[in-house]
């Protein structure tokens, strides 16, 4: 499943996938597979790509998928 929510976050701040990737310390590849769903990250990558996007890294291990929660602080 894409990760949709990421990919506006993450646009909304004018960056590229590199930009957070290397702000979260990690790979791009990787960063790339988060947001396109193909990989989840572990609970201390969650929490440094929320802090670089701002949102609550929970999110990424809501296993509901609340639309409303996810899109939390995007207009």
């Amino acid at each position: 499943m894409t990760r949709e929510w990421l990919k506006e976050m993450r646009v909304k701040k004018k960056m590229t996938q590199n930009d957070v990737a290397n702000q979260s310390g990690i790979e791009r590849a990787y960063y790339t597979m988060i947001e396109q769903g193909n990989r989840s990250p572990s609970v201390k990558v969650a929490k440094r790509i929320a802090d670089v996007l701002d949102f609550e890294w929970t999110i990424f291990f809501d296993n509901k998928c609340n639309i409303v929660k996810q899109s939390k602080g995007i207009s």
